[in-house]
């Protein structure tokens, strides 16, 4: 329910530029996250830049999602403006995950 909700605000209140999120908060372009699997099959992702920037998921695809949010609830970004400042995240593996759909940005 929650993302359908939130598919239609976005569709009248694009998401501002990712670019743009980074520099008026001060975002880095990158950040270095380790991730691991744990044994039960969860993705834990710690930021290695900055103390206490960590988040977890149950998959792959929750991943790029819930590194997003962990990074977007640190620097203090309102949901309001922002879903995502990153659209891909590289695993250990050298293999990256993406957001497939064109994201709509203001």
């Amino acid at each position: 329910m929650q993302a359908t909700l939130n598919k239609i605000y976005r569709f009248f209140v694009p998401q501002r530029n990712p670019s743009e999120i980074k520099r008026k908060y001060g975002i880095p372009d990158q950040l270095d996250f380790s991730i691991e699997i744990t044994d039960d099959g969860w993705f834990i992702a710690e930021c290695k830049n900055f103390s206490g920037l960590f988040t977890q998921a149950r998959s792959k695809a929750e991943l790029l999602d819930m590194v997003n949010d962990a990074v977007l609830t640190y620097f203090g970004v309102p949901k309001k403006e922002s879903d995502y400042i990153f659209n891909e995240l590289r695993l250990p593996n050298n293999e990256t995950i993406r957001y497939e759909a064109k994201l709509r940005t203001a």
